[in-house]
Formats: C-alpha cells, structure tokens, sequence
C-alpha cells in the first residue's frame, strides 16, 4: 500500500484488466496517478506475465483488502507440456525438456481429477513469501532455494477448455494461497512430461468480475468524473455480512468506540453498520447482546 499527500482522497474499488508485462504495484501506481489518490493498494498480486482481475482500492477502501485477500479466485491458463522452467511458467530459464506423451481426452480428465479438492501445495521459490525478512524470488535469483512448507490449498473446479499435442488450457476456480505455477508444474509431471504456464489471465476474484474491469487505455481515455463512476462502493465486497441499523444517537457512540446493547438481534460475529444509508463500518455482536465497533471508516473526505 503507498501513500502520498499532494492528492486527493478518493474512496472506492477499482476492478483492473491488467496487461501483461507490468508487476501489480506498477500497474497499480499507474491507475494512482489517473486518480491523483492519497492511498492505494491492490488486493493480491499478479504475475507480469499474467492478465486480468486486478481489483485495486483507494483511500478507506485498502481497510477491507485484507479481507478481500480470502476470497476465492478464477482463472484461465494455458499449460505449454513437455518444458520445465526455474520460474513455473515460460519467462523463466529452461531447466529441462521432456518429450510429450500421446494424450487422449480421458487421460487429461483422469489427472486434472487427481488435483481437484483439498491438497497441500507448496509455493514456488519464485514467489512473493519471505523468508528472515526477504522476498523468495529474491533470494532465487541469488541462486538460493529455502525449503517451503506445503498450504493447505482447494481447487473447487478445474475444467479442459481446451487442448492440442503440446498445450493445456484449463479453468481453474482455487482458494486464496493457490499457485497456478505449481499446478502447472504438478499437472506436468503426473502427465510425465513436465509443464510450464505459457498464459494466465484471472477472471474473476471473489464476487468481481473481469467483465466488470477496464484497461488502463480505457482509464487513461476518460476524464475524472468518468473515473470516479467506475469506483466500486466500499461496502460492496462486504454484501455477505449482515447488515445493522443505527439511529443518529447509536451511530455516534459506535463512533466514539464505544458498545451498545443491542439484545434484539439473535446473532453473533462481524457485521456491517449503517446509519440511514451511509455506511460506517464494521462491528461485532458479541454473546453478551453488545455490538461493539471493529473497524470504523472515516468517508468524509473529497470523494467517494
């Protein structure tokens, strides 16, 4: 997340298409500076080589991109067989080539079964993990590996769109921490040949969709109102949480920190807070019949 003080401060979620050949900070700070806004960050990175989803938030937004980090995520890659990179996927160094096996439409089904459901999955060495403070990718390029601990990770769905002697394309629907590089990778070996990722575009991210999403030619073509109106409301990722209603009285004293009995609600955990139509934030209600503030947002500033 960066800051800066010279802008404005602009509230919202902008859903990206990113390009390829740019990292996610750049392509974020890119959309930062359309916007002129104080405070961004992005909600889970891509690879430059990857396309796609890219949801960035601004100003009070970047509170939930914690929680937006948990969501489930979809994707479209396309698997080049028979190659072996030290990255996972095509722009890194050739490590190894094997010759590609004759594969028949059951026998791909039969593999991508194998890796369908719950799983422990190690992340690549080319990733953004650190290790004693440091970024692995940094430390591979050193030539260092350091041993990974597998995640629990679950590929709800992983469907052949398509596929010719050499290629694999595949939709995969994954749960956060899933790495489409060492599913490849995975997905290579138990064909015996080894796999790469060659294309990978992100279409959807939680509730997001990259139909939703525009480039950064069609940000860039538009002027400020115009941008201001592609801003997603801060409260929009939350819409599964429950919403309460405060009165005028309420909503001052959940500002001021403190917690209200509030017995008439037969439920517990995090919840969004309003008063009237505007959105305040989140609480808890705890078992005692308290609502108590959890994280508050300040959305009285220039732009919303």
């Amino acid at each position: 997340m960066s800051k800066r003080n010279s802008g404005h401060n602009i509230h919202g979620i902008l859903l990206l298409d990113k390009r390829p050949g740019v990292s996610s900070n750049k392509a974020l700070q890119e959309v930062r500076r359309l916007f002129n806004a104080n405070k961004a960050g992005h909600t889970g990175s891509l690879d430059p080589l990857a396309t796609g989803l890219l949801p960035l938030c601004f100003g009070e937004a970047t509170k939930i991109s914690a929680m937006m980090l948990e969501d489930n995520k979809r994707y479209q890659v396309v698997v080049q067989l028979g190659i072996m990179t030290d990255t996972g996927d095509m722009e890194g160094a050739v490590i190894d080539t094997k010759p590609v096996p004759a594969l028949s439409i059951d026998d791909i089904e039969t593999c991508l079964k194998k890796f369908t459901g719950n799983m422990d999955q190690v992340p690549p060495m080319y990733s953004a993990l650190k290790h004693n403070g440091k970024k692995l990718y940094e430390l591979a390029r050193e030539g260092i590996t350091i041993e990974r601990k597998a995640r629990r990770i679950n590929i709800f769905e992983l469907k052949l769109v398509d596929f010719s002697k050499d290629e694999l394309t595949l939709n995969v629907l994954c749960s956060k921490g899933t790495y489409i590089r060492s599913l490849a990778e995975d997905i290579g070996h138990y064909l015996g040949c080894g796999g790469a990722v060659k294309e990978l575009r992100r279409l959807q991210a939680g509730q997001f969709s990259i139909k939703n999403a525009n480039t950064i030619e069609q940000l860039t073509a538009m002027d400020q109102q115009s941008l201001l109106l592609c801003l997603i409301k801060i409260d929009k990722p939350l819409a599964t949480l429950p919403a309460v209603q405060l009165s005028d009285e309420q909503a001052t004293r959940i500002k001021y920190g403190q917690s209200l009995a509030f017995k008439e609600e037969n439920f517990q955990g995090i919840v969004r807070l309003y008063n009237s139509e505007v959105f305040l934030g989140l609480g808890e209600m705890l078992l005692d019949g308290k609502l108590a503030p959890k994280k508050l947002f300040n959305l009285s500033n220039e732009k919303v």
